[in-house]
């Protein structure tokens, strides 16, 4: 099958040519529960044949271990065949296996401990480290890794990584784009302010924005993303179904951003879901197609750990959804009336 793609070219530099449907590999890092190498290869293998040609991945997910197991993917697969980003600002270091940062949330991976780093030094360090995991010679896109409140604790201490970022990392992500190393930068964190932040102070191309322009949430319209417009930058849509809720549907036990979801999220999405459902539209296709509406969007990457998640991104990829579920989803207030349709 041939999936649509999307070209992004900001810089006049030649761009990327990103699939529609990219992958978010953190599942495949046994983010939640423990799957064996064979099975992530698989799942990798299947997107690969399906036609997907952007792969995500970060240091983080499974302390090292989605680097490595796309390093075996991607053994054989002609490097300018497909589109590769990679986190920095984290650097794992080697520890005692119960000091490993984690538990509970990655199972059955390298005992590692994080140090945030988002300095000059640790920009290229963390860069020569993913080439290495990942076995090849260059990356497309390099972006600054959770710089927001969820995992700095303050906004003062986003503040704090954003000066370092800006008065470091940030020249190192400008010199590889300068020499050809990679062709874009940018930062891939969880709340639309962030990327605001960053982009009113620097020049960035991309920002992965994560469970924050969703079928649920489009509050990053307010500001960030007519900025984002105006200057051209990509954004890549991670977390589109908000963790789980718009793929599973409000059942009980659903998730919304890695959490139990509140009632007033699972009756929000009861509602969506009837209007889907009136259209004869999957949720999960709804959930999938809303975000490419935005003229921003270069790809949407939902994670996948197994081959069912896979071939249900695959189909979501493929639906198409009718004019009219959208402007029904606006009368009844369940949408921003000035989403793009």
């Amino acid at each position: 099958m041939t999936l649509k793609t999307r070209h992004w070219d900001r810089l006049g530099n030649g761009g990327l040519t990103f699939t529609e449907l990219g992958m978010g590999t953190a599942p495949l890092g046994n983010l939640y529960r423990a799957i064996s190498d064979d099975d992530a290869h698989e799942v990798l293998e299947r997107a690969w044949q399906a036609g997907v040609r952007y792969y995500d991945t970060a240091p983080l997910y499974g302390l090292g271990l989605s680097e490595t197991r796309l390093n075996r993917f991607l053994r054989d697969k002609p490097r300018d065949d497909y589109v590769l980003s990679s986190k920095v600002g984290r650097l794992l270091h080697p520890c005692a296996p119960e000091d490993r940062i984690g538990f509970g949330k990655w199972f059955e991976v390298p005992a590692r401990r994080e140090v945030y780093d988002y300095s000059y030094d640790g920009v290229m360090r963390s860069v020569e480290h993913s080439l290495e995991r990942l076995g090849v010679h260059r990356l497309d896109i390099l972006l600054a890794h959770d710089i927001d409140v969820p995992n700095h604790g303050s906004r003062a201490n986003v503040d704090a990584k954003v000066d370092q970022l800006m008065a470091g990392g940030y020249h190192a992500l400008e010199r590889l784009r300068n020499e050809g190393v990679i062709t874009a930068f940018g930062a891939g964190v969880n709340e639309w302010e962030v990327c605001q932040q960053l982009a009113e102070r620097g020049d960035y191309d991309m920002f992965l924005l994560a469970g924050r322009y969703t079928l649920l949430e489009q509050e990053a319209m307010n500001s960030f993303l007519p900025l984002a417009e105006a200057r051209g930058i990509g954004i890549i849509t991670g977390g589109p179904y908000n963790s789980g809720i718009l793929a599973t549907g409000p059942r009980e036990g659903a998730f919304y951003n890695y959490d139990p979801a509140p009632q007033e999220i699972l009756d929000k999405v009861g509602r969506i879901q009837a209007v889907c459902e009136s259209h004869g539209v999957r949720l999960v296709d709804a959930a999938f197609q809303f975000p490419l509406l935005h003229p921003c969007t270069v790809s949407v990457i939902p994670g996948g750990q197994g081959l069912n998640e896979m071939e249900s991104n695959i189909a979501a990829a493929a639906a198409e959804a009718p004019a009219a579920l959208w402007s029904d989803l606006k009368t009844e207030g369940l949408m921003r009336e000035d989403a793009p349709v």
